[in-house]
Parts: structure tokens; sequence; C-alpha cells
């Protein structure tokens, strides 16, 4: 009888340590799933970081550069009536422009040389001599190297052409 008791309480401890070591099997993996969620999230989090240091590098070069393009001297072309015929093409911008060419035919126009450059406060003298069938334009379209894109230039219309 003395053997059946202790062999029941030895089989009782035997549960309760199997049921211990089942517990702590399961809290042991319920720490291994934080420490996955935690080390995924920690990945999620470096990897916005990473994002948003990238987006802020990428706008303060964007920003660097906006701020140079505007800071870079301009080309600021004008056309003045001088009197009879002629006119002026002034350059009124900082930066030179080299090789200014108009862009179309304009017979009424003379006096305008292939290869025209211009420095700041710069002028040129030209000739526009309109009549019925060839008036003076309104507008003169022109390039010049850097500027590929044409630019309207308005042409004084109190002039005797």
């Amino acid at each position: 009888m003395v053997a059946l008791v202790i062999s029941i309480r030895a089989q009782r401890d035997g549960r309760r340590s199997a049921n211990a070591a089942e517990k702590s099997v399961a809290a042991a993996e319920a720490s291994v799933e934080e420490a996955r969620l935690s080390r995924l999230a920690s990945e999620r989090s470096a990897t916005v970081a990473e994002e948003t240091l990238a987006d802020q590098r990428r706008e303060a070069a964007e920003r660097r550069a906006a701020e140079e393009e505007a800071s870079r001297p301009r080309v600021d072309l004008r056309i003045e009536y001088s009197g009879g015929g002629m006119f002026l093409l002034f350059n009124q911008g900082a930066a030179r422009a080299e090789n200014i060419r108009a862009v179309g035919e304009y017979p009424a126009m003379r006096s305008w040389p292939a290869g025209l450059s211009l420095g700041e406060n710069e002028p040129h003298t030209f000739m526009m001599a309109g009549d019925y069938q060839d008036p003076v334009p309104a507008v003169i379209k022109v390039v010049w190297d850097g500027q590929d894109e044409p630019v309207s230039l308005r042409v004084p219309q109190n002039n005797a052409g």
C-alpha cells in the first residue's frame, strides 16, 4: 500500500512537472514569437527611416539645384526703337548671350550678323525697313546658345516703318 501511495504521488509530481514543462515551452514559444514580431517591427521601422532619410536628401538636393538655378546669371534681351528704321537689341541681363539667332524669316530685318553675341548691357544696332508686303514684325523670336526654346521679343511699334 505504501508503494501505491508513493506511486500515485510520483505520478502527480510527474504530471505537475510535465504541465510546468509544457507551460515553460509555451512561454518560450510566445517569447520567441514576440521577439520575431519585434524584429519585424524594427526592420520596418528601419526601412521607413531609411526611406525618409533618402526623401529628405533628395528634397535637399532638389532645393539646392533650384537655388543654384535661381541665382545663376540670366540673359534678358530687349528690343528698343532707335529712330528711322533703326532698332537696338539690348542684353539687360547679367549673363552673356552667345550666338543669338532669329528663329523664322523676317524679310524687313537687316544687319543681323551670324554669331551675334552680347554681354551685359551691350547693344547691337540693326535695321528693319517694312513695307505693305513685308511689314516690321510685332515680335521677333530668337534663340541663343543654352536657350533652345525660342524667346519672343516685342518690337516697339513707334517706328516710321
